[in-house]
């Protein structure tokens, strides 16, 4: 159970992912998603191992499940480290690239780009990259010379919504930036706690693993039974 939710985590991040790639020029977010699908698939067999070791009563199997669910146990803290570095990082990222999607948006015959910037404006409910002013400075404005941004600004409440800046009450006014960021860093912060949670599970696992050895070197290698008889 601990590894198919894990491994959920991992694929939810790369989904999420997907609709916010453009806004990144490196793909290190998706960094300790592939450590903790990887930790997942491999807590599965572990898991395995160390229920088999359990009902066998193996102390040799027990004993590699407890250094190997350690090394599992340390990987899960270096994804905690890098979830907190990255998530750090995403905001310098977002700034970085934020600006050349906008300008290189075409909203006559919208590319990849474009679509992934209707989708955040429509998703997070935001317009622009501070707020809707922004639009007025890219190419997309400029050739289209209609003084309107994309409908993707509209609110979602309002039907007869054009985009035009004569009626800024219409649109979102929350830039995208400050979303885009805010929505990442959540993302990596569900990464941080199931990696902080299952190392938990698995601390508790090896500390059980460790009791049952222990009692298991306590018992007597073999027991002499007298049924009776003479010995001199």
């Amino acid at each position: 159970a601990a590894a198919g939710i894990l491994c959920y985590v991992g694929a939810y991040v790369f989904i999420t992912y997907d609709d916010y790639d453009h806004f990144f020029e490196d793909v290190y977010t998706l960094i300790p998603a592939v450590i903790i699908i990887a930790v997942g698939t491999l807590l599965f067999i572990i898991g395995l191992i160390g229920c088999c070791a359990t009902i066998r009563e193996s102390r040799c199997g027990l004993a590699t499940f407890v250094i190997i669910l350690l090394l599992v146990f340390v990987t899960e803290v270096v994804v905690v480290v890098l979830g907190y570095i990255y998530r750090a990082k995403v905001e310098d990222e977002v700034d970085h690239s934020i600006r050349k999607v906008y300008n290189g948006y075409n909203g006559t015959n919208p590319d990849a780009a474009s679509r992934a910037i209707d989708y955040v404006q429509r998703q997070l409910r935001c317009c622009g990259i501070h707020n809707y002013s922004d639009w007025e400075d890219t190419v997309w404005f400029k050739q289209t010379k209609n003084n309107s941004v994309p409908l993707s600004c509209c609110k979602a409440t309002l039907s007869n919504c054009t985009g035009s800046l004569t009626r800024p009450m219409d649109l979102y006014s929350e830039g995208c930036e400050a979303l885009v960021v805010k929505k990442l860093q959540e993302i990596m912060m569900y990464v941080i706690w199931a990696a902080l949670a299952f190392a938990a599970i698995q601390l508790l696992g090896m500390l059980c693993a460790c009791i049952v050895l222990c009692r298991r070197s306590r018992d007597p290698a073999y027991e002499l039974l007298i049924t009776g008889g003479t010995y001199a």
